[in-house]
């Protein structure tokens, strides 16, 4: 076991790998009531093509968030009534590059992490429970589906990417579901979680040393499969549609602008763009910028208007969404301010107070056991510590900015998807 200290957050935590290959971290907060447990595969939905031991597999889309939904099977019985046993809240998502299980007590941490480990280690799938499974599934898809806020940005992506796997439903599709059967999820288990490919964060009253062996106690030996991930093939210079537009039933029209920006690879590098995309959104149409102000003070966008850069393997995109009867005008102004920003160069007293604001937001979210965990598990799979990020964040510069800008935020590069309410049929 080994510490490892931040110095500038004031924070440390406790660190082994595991002979299974597990990475094992725990973070020690004496006097906190809450204890907080999270274990994440470096798996989400868009690893459905990949290479496993020289074979390639192609599997149906949703079969990540399928397979988090069936990780809750135990052969004794469903692991959420063991959590209940001792007041365990337990939940688990599946994103595009993740799939995570947590559960939060106050007390009988030792038994609700023995069962959160077995649970995400065991893979027990039978034909039956998967078939029963997928009912529940298709309404949750269906669900999603009738959602303006999931299906504009669904659209987005569809008409950036043509060939990278983000431009499928993370949950997948009604029919692709069918697809999925028992033998695919356990292919998929025995390929993502593998104890090489998982990594586990505990943060609260806890004694690291304790965690680490009860890891070690109850996790299996593992094989470490060699699996390469496909993104699909490179994307075409030319793009056959930039905008799209769908009726749905809602008040107001809802939308999603995307900037097509390069892939930024990994580790701090990347960790490093995702502040420059950020600061770059906000110096254009952020909360403080004038642009913002303007457009709100016209009604042109509202308070649940947002900008925010986001990437993963293979893809990023400069973003921004809400809602607004006047999309293509938004689109205009921030093309319009970005040749301003290029121009005139960027406001490097804003730029001070954002970076201030950020790097003062992240300290303050290290009391959130959830969100840190989250980010200590992504930048790990991402190749980069998390706790790093106050040197990475300070390092950043105007002249980043205005370069990110200058590459990224053009027409050429603008997509636009629109969710507009359904007309009445005449």
């Amino acid at each position: 076991m080994i510490r490892k200290d931040f110095p500038k957050l004031g924070e440390h935590y406790f660190e082994e790998r595991l002979p299974n290959g597990l990475l094992v971290r725990v973070m020690e907060k004496p006097g906190f009531a809450k204890r907080y447990a999270f274990v994440a595969a470096d798996y989400g939905s868009i690893d459905a093509e990949f290479f496993l031991n020289g074979k390639k597999y192609v599997t149906p889309q949703g079969v990540a968030h399928y397979l988090e939904h069936k990780m809750f099977d135990l052969p004794e019985g469903n692991a959420m009534q063991e959590f209940a046993k001792y007041a365990g809240a337990n939940n688990a998502f599946t994103s595009y590059t993740m799939t995570a299980y947590y559960v939060e007590c106050t007390e009988h941490l030792e038994e609700n992490f023995e069962i959160l480990l077995r649970m995400v280690t065991t893979g027990y799938f039978t034909d039956e429970s998967v078939q029963k499974e997928r009912g529940i599934i298709a309404q949750e898809i269906k669900m999603y589906e009738d959602s303006a806020d999931s299906a504009v940005m669904e659209n987005l992506f569809r008409i950036m990417y043509q060939n990278h796997p983000v431009r499928n439903n993370i949950a997948g599709t009604v029919e692709s579901i069918e697809e999925i059967t028992a033998d695919t999820l356990k292919l998929c288990h025995d390929a993502f979680y593998d104890p090489s490919n998982l990594i586990v964060c505990v943060i609260g009253d806890v004694d690291a040393a304790s965690i680490i062996e009860q890891a070690r106690r109850l996790t299996p030996a593992g094989k470490k499969p060699q699996f390469e991930r496909c993104c699909g093939a490179p994307e075409p210079e030319k793009v056959p549609v930039r905008t799209i537009e769908k009726q749905m039933e809602i008040a107001m029209p809802a939308f999603a602008i995307g900037f097509r920006c390069p892939d930024a690879g990994r580790g701090a590098d990347a960790m490093r763009m995702d502040l420059i995309g950020e600061m770059a959104g906000e110096m254009l149409i952020g909360e403080s910028s004038k642009l913002y102000q303007k457009l709100y003070d016209e009604n042109v966008i509202d308070a649940d208007f947002s900008v925010d850069y986001e990437r993963m393997r293979g893809m990023a995109l400069l973003e921004l969404s809400g809602d607004s009867e006047d999309p293509r005008r938004i689109l205009r102004e921030v093309l319009a301010e970005a040749a301003r920003v290029l121009e005139t160069g960027v406001d490097r007293a804003l730029l001070a107070r954002l970076k201030k604001s950020v790097t003062g937001r992240r300290l303050r979210e290290l009391d959130g056991f959830e969100g840190t965990c989250y980010r200590m598990c992504a930048y790990y799979f991402d190749g980069a510590e998390y706790f790093d990020y106050p040197e990475i964040y300070a390092s950043v510069t105007a002249e980043d900015v205005e370069q990110f800008i200058r590459e990224n935020v053009k027409e050429e590069q603008a997509f636009l998807s629109v969710i507009t309410p359904k007309r009445e049929e005449e």
